[in-house]
C-alpha cells in the first residue's frame, strides 16, 4: 500500500515512528521507467521508500515549460505503488513555500553558471533551495538522484558535502530506450521525426566513448562526437557538448571523464551523459 501525504503535519506525524533506514527519490512526476529504476534502487538499501511528486517552480525560468510540464498524478502513485514505495509527498505550491517564494536561496556556486547553468540561468538555484528544504523535511538516511542530470546530481553532492547535511547521496546509471534514447518525461513532446533527431544525442556521446577508449585522446573523442551528432545538420540543434573530469572539473589527459550534450529537438531541449574512460594516447601509426 502507498499513503499520499499532503502537508507537513501529515508527514510529521508519520516519519516521526517510523523505524529503520528512510530512503527517499525526489521527483517532479511524469514518471517513467528511469524514476523506477531509482525507487527499486532505493527499495533495496532501506526500509521505508519515501517519493516525492512536486513540480518545482523555483526552477523554471520565464520561456520555459511550467504550465505544460506533464502532471499525471494518478499514474505517478500507481508506479510507485508496483515499485513498492510505502509514502508519496506530494505538497501543493503554498504548503512547501508559505511564504511564497523563499528569500533566502541555495547559491550553487561558479559550477551552477556552467552548462545547464548557463542555457537556463537560476535553474540549479532553484533545484538546490528545494533539495534543501525537502532534506531538511524528511531527514532520510539516503536520497537517490539519477546519472541522466548529472550537473544536478554533482551540486547535490557538493551542497551535502559542503553545508553538513547528514544524507548519503546515492547516483543510479541512466535507464535507456533499447535504441539509446535516454528515458526523460519531456519525450514525449517529441513527434515521431524528432524522436530519431534526439538519437543524435546518445549517438555522439557512444561515438565520444568510443574514441577515448582507442586512445584517441580527449580532443579526438570530442571531434568523434561532434560528427556523430552531426552538427550544422538539420532536425537537432546542439547547446553544448563537452568531455570533464567526473567531478565536472577539467578533463583528464587520461582514466575516467564524463561527456555530456545538451541541444534543442525541435522546441524541446533535451539532455543526456555518459562515463568515459580515456585511455592512454595512441602513437602516431601505432
Amino acid at each position: 500500500m502507498t499513503t499520499v501525504l499532503r502537508t507537513r503535519a501529515e508527514l510529521a506525524a508519520t516519519l516521526g515512528p517510523l523505524p529503520g533506514k528512510l530512503a527517499v527519490v525526489m521527483t517532479m512526476g511524469a514518471l517513467h521507467s528511469g524514476h523506477e529504476a531509482l525507487l527499486r534502487a532505493a527499495r533495496e538499501r532501506a526500509d521505508t521508500v519515501l517519493a516525492t511528486i512536486f513540480v518545482n517552480p523555483l526552477q523554471f525560468g520565464p520561456n520555459e515549460d511550467f504550465d505544460r510540464y506533464p502532471r499525471t498524478f494518478d499514474a505517478d502513485v500507481a508506479l510507485c505503488r508496483a515499485a513498492g514505495v510505502r509514502y508519496v509527498f506530494a505538497p501543493s505550491r503554498e504548503e512547501l513555500y508559505p511564504d511564497g517564494e523563499p528569500m533566502v536561496r541555495v547559491d550553487p556556486g561558479s559550477l551552477g553558471e556552467e552548462l545547464e547553468g548557463a542555457s537556463r540561468p537560476g535553474f540549479f538555484t532553484g533545484v538546490l533551495t528545494v533539495v534543501a528544504k525537502l532534506l531538511n523535511l524528511l531527514r532520510p538516511d539516503v536520497a537517490f538522484f539519477g546519472e541522466k542530470d548529472y550537473q544536478q546530481l554533482t551540486l547535490v553532492r557538493r551542497m551535502v558535502r559542503d553545508l553538513e547535511l547528514d544524507v548519503e547521496i546515492v547516483g543510479v546509471p541512466t535507464v535507456r530506450e533499447p535504441d539509446g534514447l535516454a528515458l526523460s518525461s519531456r519525450n514525449r513532446y517529441l513527434s515521431a521525426e524528432e524522436r530519431i533527431s534526439a538519437l543524435r544525442l546518445s549517438a555522439a556521446l557512444r561515438a565520444g566513448s568510443d574514441a577515448a577508449g582507442a586512445g584517441r585522446g580527449a580532443d579526438g573523442a570530442l571531434a568523434a562526437a561532434y560528427r556523430a551528432f552531426g552538427e550544422g545538420t538539420t532536425g537537432a540543434k546542439l547547446d553544448y557538448l563537452v568531455l570533464t573530469a567526473p567531478d565536472l572539473g577539467p578533463a583528464p589527459a587520461t582514466g575516467p571523464a564524463r561527456m555530456l550534450v545538451a541541444a534543442w529537438v525541435g522546441s524541446t531541449r533535451l539532455i543526456d551523459n555518459m562515463p568515459v574512460d580515456l585511455a592512454p594516447v595512441s602513437a602516431p601509426g601505432g
